[in-house]
């Protein structure tokens, strides 16, 4: 896979993209520093799909940002194909078996944060090239409940996806837990209220590692509407889209 230069965008749209990164870089600092317990800032993953990939070198140029995730696999494929190498990509989208060894084959993927079975697990482990860095995991888990969403369903069915990555796939490195919560536990949270589903996730983590004998596992929850109560909630990886690139166009291609 090469890399190619990408053509910044007009300045008008650089000015509008830093300002709005600026902004949500600064709503997380000052929602993390309300914790004197956290060591260190929340990571932001600006999540550019569907955005061109100028976007993406704006951002990378001249805020020095580095984490971006993508939803759709050939998406993620083709802009990890002419941005530069030292990104570090996140895949977020619905994980399907037959996509994981396209996936795996990326040099410069930080993490896949939807692996929700022992499969997908395997054939990640499988595909990834030994001579690179540990492909970093997150278990997705269903904490609504909801049939419309993906994940391992909190307790033993997560502990036993995580078991699995740490005793059988040594080209993986378990980071954490990820959930995509439901949209009315999010409103619920944000008239003061705990998200139920930012809970569950925390209580699967203090499970995950006292059954396995580990922590400091991460915690992704929180995305461009909720990830203030997300990080008070305890999480260290917020999923932030349309609050740094605006509104998304339709989807016209294939994953």
């Amino acid at each position: 896979m090469t890399s190619h230069p990408v053509a910044v965008a007009d300045p008008d749209r650089a000015k509008i993209l830093l300002q709005a990164l600026s902004s949500v870089s600064s709503r997380i600092a000052t929602v993390a520093g309300q914790d004197q317990s956290k060591p260190h800032l929340p990571r932001l993953v600006a999540v550019s799909k569907l955005k061109p990939a100028s976007d993406i070198q704006i951002l990378y140029e001249y805020a020095g940002h580095r984490h971006f995730g993508e939803n759709y696999v050939q998406e993620l494929v083709d802009k990890a194909g002419h941005l530069p190498r030292d990104i570090q990509w996140h895949f977020i989208g619905s994980l399907q078996s037959n996509k994981c060894a396209t996936l795996a084959s990326i040099p410069n993927l930080f993490a896949v944060e939807t692996v929700d079975a022992v499969k997908k697990a395997r054939k990640l482990n499988e595909a990834r090239n030994e001579d690179w860095q540990k492909l970093n995991v997150f278990i997705q888990v269903n904490t609504s409940g909801e049939e419309s969403k993906s994940g391992a369903a909190p307790g033993e069915d997560t502990v036993d996806v995580a078991r699995y990555i740490m005793n059988e796939c040594p080209r993986l490195n378990l980071l954490g837990l990820m959930t995509i919560g439901s949209i009315a536990r999010s409103n619920a949270a944000a008239g003061g209220e705990q998200n139920e589903d930012f809970t569950t996730l925390l209580e699967t983590k203090h499970l995950v590692e006292s059954e396995l004998g580990i922590k400091e596992l991460e915690l992704s929850m929180g995305m461009s509407q909720d990830f203030e109560d997300a990080i008070r909630q305890g999480s260290t990886n917020v999923r932030v889209g349309s609050v740094i690139f605006g509104a998304r166009p339709p989807r016209t291609t294939t994953a």
